[in-house]
């Protein structure tokens, strides 16, 4: 079962780094909550954005795929307790060392990221 439920989770997370990568609105608002909220810092400026903010802001900038950058986004880890999980992933992108903490739950059945909480590593 916890196989079954891990790769479920790999699965959304694999959407959400397409999405972020292509720039692939349909493909966020898919595994996003509607209701998520994201928080963190780059190069120490503190960042807060609702789902809806983070996304129209990955539909007006250049993706990662457009600008001819390698994919090299991946999942570090996974915990599962019940219907509630956590990932940690390395996202490195547009000049960023990002490091994301996504909080997942299971919602009528779907997995769906809850939060996300990133900081940027120099």
């Amino acid at each position: 079962m916890y196989d079954k439920i891990s790769n479920e989770i790999k699965n959304v997370v694999s959407v959400y780094f397409q999405g972020i990568y292509n720039g692939e609105s349909d493909k966020l608002e898919n595994v996003f909550h509607p209701q998520a909220l994201l928080f963190g810092d780059i190069k120490g400026e503190p960042y807060f954005k609702t789902v809806t903010d983070y996304i129209d802001g990955v539909k007006s900038r250049s993706s990662p795929k457009d600008l001819q950058e390698d994919f090299k986004m991946e999942i570090l880890s996974i915990e599962i307790m019940g219907n509630i999980a956590t990932v940690k992933a390395h996202v490195p992108m547009l000049g960023f060392n990002y490091y994301d903490f996504l909080s997942l739950n299971l919602v009528q059945g779907e997995w769906k990221i809850v939060n996300k909480l990133f900081t940027h590593v120099e």
